[in-house]
């Protein structure tokens, strides 16, 4: 099948969706999260991991590998697809994020414009001012074995915009 059979370009009336990366890593008993930056307009001053958007010629595991190293100055070899949102925030386009999660052997990292990085301790985690997803998401990719299916999560917002966050049965 070519490039001009996968019908990329039928977008009337279609669900269009901007693929995005999320990534946690772990160091010992700790968990690398970035405080975002006062000045960004998504998730100001609140925690959550490190990643960002997929790039056209990248699929998500090479795009959270980039994402890390951009934000953190970290090589993440391993890292393991932990669960596949499907996020409608009422916009004409959604995001599909794909959340990964990996180790690393050194805690040195460098600073960025995005936010300020910090190893925090898992039980000190939910005292955080998080991401709102993060108290649900958090504590069942930890959980997680390796090799194990990724979660699958459709992501919306009540009429007094609230989260709304269903997990698949697998």
């Amino acid at each position: 099948m070519g490039a001009n059979e996968q019908g990329a370009d039928v977008t009337a009336g279609r669900w269009l969706t901007i693929p995005r990366t999320l990534c946690f890593v772990r160091n010992g008993g700790d968990i690398l999260l970035m405080k975002r930056a006062a000045h960004k307009r998504v998730f100001p001053n609140q925690y959550n991991g490190v990643g960002g958007h997929i790039e056209r010629d990248e699929d998500p595991l090479s795009g959270a590998r980039r994402e890390v190293l951009e934000e953190t100055g970290l090589t993440i070899e391993q890292l393991e697809l932990r669960a596949v949102y499907n996020i409608d925030a009422g916009a004409v386009t959604g995001i599909i994020l794909f959340v990964f999660i990996g180790d690393s052997l050194s805690r040195e990292v460098v600073p960025n414009s995005e936010g300020t990085l910090h190893w925090v301790a898992r039980d000190e985690v939910a005292k955080l001012d998080l991401v709102e997803d993060l108290p649900l998401l958090l504590p069942r990719i930890l959980a997680m074995q390796p090799g194990e299916a990724p979660l699958f999560v459709h992501v919306s917002y009540d009429s007094n915009d609230l989260i709304q966050m269903r997990f698949a049965e697998v």
